[in-house]
């Protein structure tokens, strides 16, 4: 259960629901790639040499433990920098539901925006070429009297756009009693 639904307020209905666009793992991904390929080369070439007395780098010999043991932590940093790198993403959750618009980002420390739909002056998208082809963007939210909040890298920008347009536009049930 993430931060919106443990912040849903009774008679909230959640309507649309974004995070982060799958290229920001590009990043831990080839950054892990970088460390994997290394730390799998080094096991390999262990267990190829297991029998002898180690890999002769230079005047020095490399035992067969000792290229296991660094294979093995070049391998486990990898899968720890792609894992960082998706919760990371899995950290922001922006949504709108039928009252508010809740942003939150990060893992440790905490940002979250909650504002009333009544309280949205402006959503602006900018998108990159590639951004409009892959479907990511950034999304500026400034509510009334407030500084704009910008949020990188989102999935479906203009979808998330969209969706509070239209709840600003939707008439909202009265809760007065008719007069006659």
């Amino acid at each position: 259960m993430g931060y919106v639904d443990r912040n849903l307020v009774p008679g909230e209905t959640l309507l649309y629901r974004t995070r982060h666009h799958w290229l920001v793992l590009l990043g831990p991904f080839f950054g892990g790639l970088l460390l994997l390929v290394p730390g799998i080369a080094l096991m390999v070439e262990a267990i190829a040499t297991r029998d002898s007395a180690g890999l002769v780098v230079g005047s020095a010999t490399i035992s067969p433990k000792v290229m296991v043991v660094s294979g093995v932590i070049l391998a486990a940093a990898a899968i720890i920098t792609f894992s960082y790198g998706v919760a990371k993403r899995n950290a922001t959750e922006m949504a709108v539901t039928n009252r508010r618009v809740l942003i939150k980002t990060g893992m440790t420390s905490r940002r979250t925006l909650d504002l009333m739909l009544s309280r949205v002056e402006s959503i602006g998208v900018e998108e990159t070429a590639a951004g409009r082809v892959l479907g990511y963007g950034s999304v500026v939210v400034r509510g009334t009297g407030g500084t704009p909040e910008p949020f990188l890298m989102i999935a479906h920008p203009q979808e998330f756009r969209r969706a509070v347009q239209e709840q600003i536009g939707a008439p909202q049930a009265s809760t007065q009693a008719p007069t006659s």
